[in-house]
């Protein structure tokens, strides 16, 4: 009998461990200080200032980002990404490496998993382009990779392709980061976000589900 109750004593210890290794370990993810760093403009001719801080999951370094995260639900949220690149030239090598901050796209932080994953936003220029965040969705001024083209573009996180591409004239000729259009304005009711490239003339587009409208001037007249 005493047996009996000491292998049901182990059977239910067993379970209740199983149980609780089931349980998905929660993740820590923080941001560190903010850094003063710099970076260049579009010719290299010219350093810019830059803040950056360190992003950190269970206490290890995974990323450096800049700006502000933007929430898109409890679980997730998106934050620009920076990083250092080696710009040592070939004949450098010797010496050490020739660190140089740059600003990169959208990471997409889960705080669940942990896991930190790039966003493919398309024609996204991590100079020139400057990012609006409503809900899901991301609107900005993209460049063609010829740099001869400007697109108003709208893309929403988990579909390949963007909801809304247009031809926006062409890119104006400046040195300055995020120098293309300002950032896209979003309305609630009716959703819609408004672009107004520096180089061209207000874009207006209505957001139903997954299609979007073009609004134009009659319409805004009738509302």
């Amino acid at each position: 009998m005493r047996l009996r109750k000491l292998l049901l004593v182990l059977v239910m210890l067993c379970l209740a461990w199983s149980d609780c290794a089931a349980v998905p370990k929660p993740h820590v993810i923080a941001f560190g200080k903010w850094i003063s760093a710099k970076w260049p403009n579009a010719t290299g001719q010219k350093l810019l200032d830059l803040k950056v801080r360190p992003l950190f999951v269970d206490t290890r370094l995974k990323e450096y980002t800049t700006g502000t995260p933007h929430e898109l639900t409890d679980r997730l949220f998106v934050v620009r990404r920076a990083f250092r690149l080696n710009d040592a030239l070939p004949t450098e090598t010797a010496n050490a490496p020739h660190w140089q901050w740059q600003r990169g796209g959208w990471l997409l932080v889960d705080r669940l998993t942990g896991r930190i994953s790039q966003l493919n936003l398309p024609e996204f220029d991590p100079f020139y382009s400057t990012a609006s965040w409503y809900r899901d969705y991301i609107a900005y001024c993209g460049v063609s990779e010829d740099g001869k083209k400007l697109y108003a573009v709208v893309a929403q996180v988990g579909r390949r392709k963007p909801i809304l591409k247009k031809d926006a004239g062409e890119p104006a000729e400046d040195d300055e980061p995020d120098s293309e259009c300002p950032p896209p304005i979003w309305e609630r009711s009716p959703m819609r976000v408004t672009f107004q490239p520096d180089n061209g003339q207000k874009l207006v587009f209505s957001i139903r589900g997954r299609v979007v409208d073009i609004v134009n001037d009659a319409e805004e007249a009738e509302e």
